[in-house]
């Protein structure tokens, strides 16, 4: 994977296009390649590779435990640890709440009306607190847009 991702920046650059950054995403299923640790990894390659660290995925694939406060420190002391300070502070997110079971993700659900973590309110804490420019997708089920504002909004709170 890393060779095939230092080839698609060398073509991107070959085209003209070595201003678009790629994404490598952390995965929701236990068995697939892309836990935080392989994504951050991939995203050494080359400093075209930015993290899509995706909080609802990581939930999924720790059956639960990548949750509250603790972990989402953990999970972005682990994205400086491998990119550094600067990289660190500006990456992709993914978030929804995401029901998993033993293999890991089953499907996302709408924020916050369901029973299914994680929980936002961690990330947005960490978001002032370490002064971090994300850019953040909702992936809510059905209620992009309106999730997305309810996320904006408990933001805010914070």
């Amino acid at each position: 994977i890393k060779e095939r991702l230092k080839k698609a920046v060398l073509v991107l650059e070959d085209a003209g296009l070595g201003d678009i950054t790629l994404c490598p995403e952390t995965m929701g299923k236990i068995n697939q390649v892309g836990d935080l640790q392989e994504t951050l990894e991939f995203c050494t390659v080359s400093d075209k590779l930015m993290p899509c660290i995706d909080f609802g995925h990581l939930y999924a694939r720790s059956l639960g435990a990548d949750e509250g406060e603790e972990a989402t420190c953990r999970i972005l002391d682990a994205i400086v640890a491998a990119l550094g300070e600067e990289r660190g502070k500006q990456f992709h997110v993914h978030f929804s709440n995401i029901e998993y079971t033993k293999a890991g993700e089953k499907r996302h659900h709408n924020y916050g009306d369901s029973e299914y973590g994680p929980s936002f309110e961690p990330l947005a804490k960490q978001i002032v607190l370490r002064n971090l420019d994300l850019t953040i997708i909702c992936e809510s089920k059905g209620h992009q847009t309106k999730d997305a504002l309810m996320m904006f909004e408990d933001y805010k709170k914070v």
